[in-house]
């Protein structure tokens, strides 16, 4: 996917902590978490605080942030922080490539790696929170100590990358240890990193107390736990996306929950090949047919109205600049693969929507990054963004659903933008992230 341009709209959510959004809230341990809100000055001024942020940001090549919004999901907490006087310690990893380097797949650093270094994201963060943040060459060590004693009250401190050790993402108890012994307490604010049990996300917590969920973990695991827990009726889950293997956990999961659930994306082709359509040379997972065919049933049985798209557009290659027309989902043509849906999905799956209260959107409804093949994906975009100026309570899922979001334009008008693409996918799956199970309860 290419880069997006800078997004410089508000974050979705509670644009100050002191008014933080309540959307049901779940009785699972998952959602009942002591929150940072919960400290006082008292607790906070001069203390050493280690806040785990998710600054895993796009550069472009010249090492500019192309796209701030994790950057602005941590704001809310640091900025709370600073006002109650704690000296704050900010960690993050940082994996994303930038295009210097498109051989490089997003991955782990191989020890110190200059072009993951978080030493571009600090003007942004910087600017986003009115200080000049201090930047450390290291993330444990005597240097990183003397930085932190030189913290005044209210300062803010970046380590770099924590993944330039190997130890961070085993888990070893004693670099746990050494970023632990940095601070006096613990926020985690890393929602995107939560399904993950690393040693600062979830090895730090056996040594710092208190252990807390910053705002955005919070405001995650309201939506994400709590709404779809308890979600007003009717309750739609439109899942998108290339194949049905990386969504069979959430299409599982969302099918004892919802009302209603939109397919689109490229998964889509394994089902009607499955119902005994022609998909031309559009993707298809051969070995997942029997699965496809089995939550066909299953939907059926729950009650579930499960649509599929009734026309696609499709492409003669895969292609920015492909010749391109719009034939019925039953009928593909020999040579011919689907690569959007059509008006008549647009309008259907629209139309479906209007009757909601809650929307989950996890996946684009197809090759969105090409022009040409964007169209139902932004249309989709719009009637969340509508539907959500009326009430409807609309979550984006995480991944590609929130680059779409973004690249629209309409990222402030959902009810909730997910920060994290795995997180929010095992989240909706029903599983537990040990990221947030580690934190003290409420």
């Amino acid at each position: 996917m290419p880069p997006l341009p800078l997004v410089s709209q508000p974050l979705p959510g509670p644009p100050h902590p002191s008014f933080p959004s309540k959307p049901p809230a779940s009785r699972s341990r998952m959602a009942t978490k002591k929150s940072v809100g919960a400290l006082a000055e008292a607790d906070l001024k001069g203390k050493k605080v280690f806040v785990r942020v998710d600054l895993n940001v796009p550069l472009d090549e010249s090492l500019k942030v192309t796209d701030d919004t994790r950057i602005r999901a941590s704001v809310p907490t640091i900025k709370y922080l600073m006002e109650r006087g704690a000296r704050i310690i900010l960690a993050s990893h940082l994996v994303i490539p930038c295009p210097l380097d498109p051989s490089v797949s997003a991955g782990r650093p191989k020890g110190v790696t200059p072009k993951y270094s978080l030493k571009p994201v600090v003007p942004r963060l910087s600017e986003l929170l009115g200080v000049n943040v201090a930047m450390a060459n290291d993330c444990i060590g005597e240097e990183v100590e003397k930085l932190i004693s030189a913290l005044p009250d209210g300062g803010v401190l970046l380590l770099e990358n924590v993944r330039f050790y190997k130890e961070e993402e085993k888990n070893d108890p004693e670099f746990a240890k050494k970023l632990a012994s940095l601070a006096d307490l613990y926020v985690n604010d890393a929602f995107g990193t939560a399904h993950r049990a690393h040693a600062s996300t979830e090895g730090v917590t056996k040594y710092l107390k208190p252990s807390v969920a910053g705002f955005l973990m919070q405001k995650e695991l309201d939506y994400l736990v709590g709404a779809v827990a308890n979600p007003k009726k009717p309750f739609a889950a439109i899942v998108g996306g290339s194949k049905v293997s990386t969504k069979i956990g959430v299409m599982e999961s969302l099918l004892e929950k919802v009302d209603i659930l939109i397919l689109g994306g490229g998964m889509i082709f394994t089902f009607y090949k499955a119902q005994g359509h022609s998909v031309g040379s559009s993707l298809v997972e051969e070995d997942k047919l029997n699965l496809a065919t089995s939550l066909l049933e299953k939907a059926k049985s729950k009650g579930v109205s499960l649509l599929l798209p009734t026309d696609v557009v499709v492409a003669d290659k895969f292609a920015a600049d492909a010749e391109s027309k719009i034939v019925p989902a039953s009928g593909i043509p020999d040579g011919w693969m689907g690569l959007d849906i059509g008006p008549d999905s647009i309008k259907s799956f629209s139309g479906t929507l209007e009757s909601t209260k809650t929307i989950i959107w996890n996946g684009p409804m197809g090759v969105f990054e090409f022009e040409k093949f964007a169209v139902g994906t932004e249309a989709i975009a719009r009637k969340l963004a509508d539907l959500s100026g009326s009430g409807v309570t609309t979550i984006i899922g995480g991944g590609d659903s929130v680059a779409a979001v973004e690249k629209v334009g309409l990222a402030a008008k959902m009810s909730h933008i997910s920060t994290g693409g795995g997180a929010s996918l095992e989240l909706l799956e029903g599983k537990t992230l040990p990221g947030v199970l580690a934190l003290d309860d409420a």
